[in-house]
This record gives C-alpha cells, structure tokens and sequence, in this order.
C-alpha cells in the first residue's frame, strides 16, 4: 500500500501536518471521551430509562444516536472494532428504551454538566468559546468520512459553549475515526483482526481490548490469520511485517486526519492548543478516564 503521497525525493512534506493531527487528536479525545464516563452522563442515561450498572448501555446510545433508531448490523459497520453479538445485546433495544432524540437532547445536557462540574465557572468563559469557534471550523472543513462523522456533523448546535466545542471535538474525532477504519480496510484487516494486531504492537494488553466482546475463539481465529500472513510471531507478537503495517495504517490515518486542520493557520492551531489545556487538564485530572485504553493513546 503506498501511503507516501507527501513526499520528494526522500522528505516527507506531510509529516508536519500529519505530526500536527495527531497532536491535536491527543488534545481532543479526552475532551470528547470523559462524558462516556463521567456521573453526571450516567444520571442523565438513567433519567431516560437506560441500566447504569455497566457503562455500554449508555456508551452505545449516546454514540449511535446521531445515526437515527440505527440496527444492530449499522452501528456494527459502523462501530467497526465490537463484536457484532455485543452490539446486539445493546442495539436496537437502546430505541425501545429511548428515541435517539430524546438520547441527543439528554447528551448535550450531559456534557454541560459534566463541564460545568469539572470545570466551574471555567467553561463559560471567552476562552472555551473562542475554542469552540476555532473547533467549529475545523469541524466544518472535515468532509464526511463514513456513516458516524456524517451523522454528527449534520446535529445543530448547541448554544453553550462547552457543549459546542464538545460536539465539534466528537465531529473531528468520528472524522479520524472514519479515516481509521478506510484505513485499517486498505491494509486489509477486519474487525477483530484490527485489534489483534494493535495488541501485538502493544498498544493497549489484550485483555483490555476484551472489552469489545470478541470470545476467545474469535480472538485467536484471528491471530492464526495474521501468522498466516507474517505480521505475528507464533507468541502473538508483532513481526516486523506487523509493525510496518500498523505504521502505515497511522500513517494513514493521520494523513486522512490532517484535510479538516488545513483550514487554521499554524498560529490557530497553536492558540486552540492552549485554549484546550484546561478542558485536557480537567478531563485527565478527573480520574474518570482509564489508564489504558483501546486507542493506544501515548502508545502509538
């Protein structure tokens, strides 16, 4: 797969831009992904009906709602990386419980206060509206990418600030997402394939990739396929055909990533950074994020 568009004669020109996604992406996924864990998310899923006892109740409402009262066989397309039998078990018995209108509306609530909780009197201030305002931009630049970047770039938005800037952060990071997955498509490797191979880089250990319900047998279905293939050793660890791959599939993946950021200037961007410490800081700092994670954030 040639992935190396930017370059001319051996200097990659699309280095920085690609350096410059990720960077932001690592900014913006714990301003997106604290909601999915925080207590005030949780109250709100409960209000509506949803089990609060495990996370994924709500997990699978709040993030396929913009898609609509979507099946289980779309929001698996869509999801990519769980288990088509673990969606089933969520989807679509999360629209019997609620219309993804009412789960849309209880979502923006929930990120207000869970901003407002982490942050006080911090999130209504001219710094996180002028970040919403910048994220806002590059969220309208990101062409839509798949089914879940689509979807939520076609939400109106909310008036408070935070929640702005939230949803152009979950717009921004379905876009990556949606990239990730074209990705993972063109390096040919399927759902559970995908996981077992970023484990074998040692982006997260497997059993914390369990979490997207594949059995055991699945799991290691899919590991004989890549040992066919050469990318993992007979212990479940990356060849060096495995890591070139993963490289080119991130490679990739940023590339995609970096269409959307090109509308700021490197001084915007540099003054969303700053403008997103605070959100960053709260978000690590609240303890609610786990440790590891699937994303392989700090890892890859």
């Amino acid at each position: 797969m040639d992935t190396d568009t930017g370059t001319d004669a051996g200097t990659d020109t699309g280095a920085g831009e690609r350096a410059a996604a990720r960077r932001m992406w690592h900014l913006l996924e714990p301003v997106h992904a604290v909601v999915y864990y925080a207590p005030e998310a949780y109250e709100e899923a409960a209000a509506l009906g949803y089990g609060t006892a495990e996370r994924w109740p709500a997990y699978f409402a709040w993030r396929a709602a913009p898609l609509g009262a979507a099946g289980a066989e779309e929001t698996t397309a869509a999801f990519h990386s769980f288990s088509p039998d673990m969606v089933a078990r969520y989807v679509p018995e999360s629209w019997r419980i609620a219309a993804p209108d009412a789960v849309l509306a209880a979502r923006t609530r929930a990120v207000t206060r869970t901003y407002a909780a982490l942050l006080g009197p911090g999130a209504d201030t001219p710094g996180v509206a002028e970040a919403a305002t910048l994220a806002r931009r590059v969220a309208g630049a990101a062409v839509p990418a798949g089914p879940l970047s689509a979807a939520n770039a076609a939400l109106p938005w909310p008036g408070e600030p935070a929640a702005a800037l939230w949803q152009a952060a979950t717009v921004i990071r379905e876009h990556r997402g949606d990239g990730h997955l074209r990705a993972l498509r063109e390096a040919g490797l399927d759902p559970v394939e995908s996981l077992v191979s970023f484990a074998a880089i040692g982006a997260a250990p497997p059993e914390v990739f369990a979490s997207r319900g594949w059995i055991p047998t699945a799991w290691e279905a899919a590991r004989s396929r890549l040992a066919a293939r050469g990318l993992v050793d007979a212990a479940g660890a990356a060849t060096g055909a495995g890591r070139e791959l993963r490289a080119q599939v991130e490679r990739r993946t940023d590339e995609l990533a970096a269409e959307p950021w090109r509308v700021l200037s490197d001084d915007e961007r540099e003054h969303l950074a700053k403008a997103l410490e605070p959100f960053w800081v709260a978000a690590i700092g609240s303890g609610l994020l786990p440790g590891v994670n699937t994303l392989g954030i700090g890892k890859v």
